[in-house]
């Protein structure tokens, strides 16, 4: 069976497309995932387009079927690919969201506005005392804080890893939360906490040993660091939170006037 191609094809298919070099220090299914990705990212290969059977593309670019396999799992980890049964492989595109800077508003709100479902995976949860966020919080050096890491997620696809502090002082009913849901919308509703402020640093990172296994990276990929200290009405500092943005997938607009 013959692959099925976007029309902007050059008359050498595949191998027209995909430039393989063993003699590269990259692996060469390495190779062929940059070389998807690509293709991808410049429209050639576009939402919904079906690829070629692995033992298909691999006669084309004279390589081995287990190349090809690596190549697509990883693709499929990243959300890139997805296997319908008999209708093969599909590209599929990670979701690019690009949520307005201009309100104070929460991961759970921004998904929601985009049309997107949020949900979450708490990795780890616990109440400390660190000098370091008393510190950062302008409290005494025994106050209690709220660690909360999660992955959030969109439909399904990992976007960012957090982790959050919270002063248990201002806001001690937060001490039983699990984690799941906006941590915003329980503060107003359970802790009649109104928000005012957030001063928020935007900053290009790679992704370290653990996002880059969250993500489903192959390896270490562009991300958006957030670093956000959300204030309440009264002036004091009820969140600091650091957050880890997939970079292809999510990215910042912000409207601008002269």
């Amino acid at each position: 069976m013959s692959p099925v191609l976007p029309s902007s094809v050059p008359p050498g298919g595949w191998p027209g497309l995909v430039q393989l070099d063993a003699d590269r220090a990259q692996p060469v299914y390495l190779q062929l995932v940059d070389a998807l990705m690509r293709l991808m990212s410049s429209g050639v290969l576009a939402e919904g387009q079906h690829l070629p059977a692995e033992r298909v593309l691999a006669a084309e670019l004279g390589v081995s079927r287990t190349t090809v396999k690596r190549a697509y799992d990883h693709l499929r980890e990243a959300h890139n690919l997805s296997t319908h049964g008999r209708g093969g492989t599909v590209v599929r595109q990670s979701p690019k969201v690009a949520p307005e800077l201009a309100r104070l508003k929460g991961f759970s709100q921004e998904m929601q506005e985009l049309g997107m479902t949020p949900s979450a995976q708490v990795l780890s949860r616990r109440i400390v005392q660190d000098r370091t966020m008393a510190s950062v919080f302008t409290r005494p050096s025994t106050a209690q804080f709220l660690q909360i890491t999660r992955v959030r997620l969109a439909d399904g696809c990992p976007m960012s890893r957090e982790v959050a502090w919270y002063d248990l002082t201002l806001a001690p009913e937060l001490a039983d939360w699990d984690g799941q849901g906006s941590a915003y919308g329980l503060l107003k509703a359970a802790c009649g906490i109104e928000l005012e402020r957030a001063e928020q640093s935007v900053e290009a990172v790679m992704s370290d040993a653990q996002e880059t296994r969250v993500f489903g990276f192959e390896r270490p990929g562009p991300c958006l660091l957030l670093k956000r200290h959300t204030y309440a009405s009264t002036g004091q500092l009820v969140e600091y939170v650091e957050g880890t943005f997939r970079g292809d997938a999510y990215a910042y607009r912000h409207a601008m006037k002269p």
